[in-house]
């Protein structure tokens, strides 16, 4: 990839106040793209106990804008409520409005909560599927029709390695990954003839905030301390660690290069040699 190789592009990022979106919004700054990013505030809602993702404040959101525009671009951050058609709208629009268009889609905004098949609590499962999957199809189809008519673009779904594989109290995360993956497939396949790609990168575990509220959880169902729980979970991989958002982030950034121009309807797993 050559050091600007995204100079004139303008990349809308999801989830970009925290974890792997802001590493990605970060990277694709330092390769030139003018960056709109949006995320869930933190006091704009409530979380479901148990919720695992990262609410970043006012405060760090401007942080990232500032990060940003240290790479000599614009930046501008939002709040983004992926349930909200009104408020995927307005980020696009936020977007368009600044820069005219919209180049690159990454959407890392996401959410996970563990509980099992049998008893699932019904309001928990509706906002998983809502936001991971449903979140996914909202902004991909403001997006797309603008990709197309300038013949050019790149989406990036950040999925998971949970979208192939199974794991105990992880149905709802699960179906909503495994549900993006069927959404980028379809979004390729439509797109492909208009110079614009769609994959999904699968990350396995990734030390964010969402992993956090997540590690909390398992800790509590396996009545474990939580450096038991990361010890554990770092274990699932050969590398015997987790992995860093800038990895992630690294992947992105080269999926929205024309070097990876013919790589398309694929999903990727960075996950260090582990299957989950």
């Amino acid at each position: 990839m050559s050091e600007r190789e995204l100079e004139g592009r303008m990349a809308l990022v999801t989830g970009g106040g925290s974890g792997q979106g802001r590493a990605s919004a970060l990277m694709l700054a330092e390769m030139g793209a003018d960056i709109v990013f949006g995320s869930f505030v933190a006091g704009q809602g409530t979380m479901m106990e148990g919720e695992a993702t990262t609410y970043p404040s006012d405060d760090e959101m401007d942080g990232v804008a500032a990060a940003i525009e240290q790479h000599g671009v614009k930046a501008h951050g939002q709040h983004h409520d992926v349930q909200s058609d009104a408020s995927c709208q307005a980020l696009v629009d936020a977007a368009t409005e600044r820069f005219g268009k919209i180049d690159i889609l990454v959407h890392a905004a996401g959410i996970c909560k563990q509980g099992s098949i049998a008893g699932h609590d019904d309001a928990a499962w509706n906002k998983i599927i809502d936001v991971n999957l449903t979140g996914s199809y909202r902004m991909v189809k403001r997006c797309l029709p603008g990709m197309i008519d300038q013949d050019w673009g790149r989406i990036v779904l950040i999925a998971s390695t949970a979208a192939n594989v199974g794991a105990p109290n992880y149905g709802a995360y699960c179906a909503s990954k495994a549900g993006m993956l069927g959404l980028m497939r379809c979004t390729a396949l439509e797109a492909a003839t208009h110079g614009v790609t769609c994959n999904a990168i699968n990350p396995g575990f990734v030390d964010t905030g969402m992993v956090v509220g997540d590690m909390e959880a398992l800790a509590r169902l396996n009545n474990i301390s939580l450096d038991e729980a990361y010890a554990q979970s770092a274990a699932v991989s050969p590398m015997n660690r987790m992995l860093h958002p800038d990895e992630i982030a690294s992947m992105a950034a080269f999926l929205c290069t024309d070097a990876a121009r013919g790589i398309t309807m694929e999903d990727i797993n960075v996950a260090m040699g582990s299957l989950w």
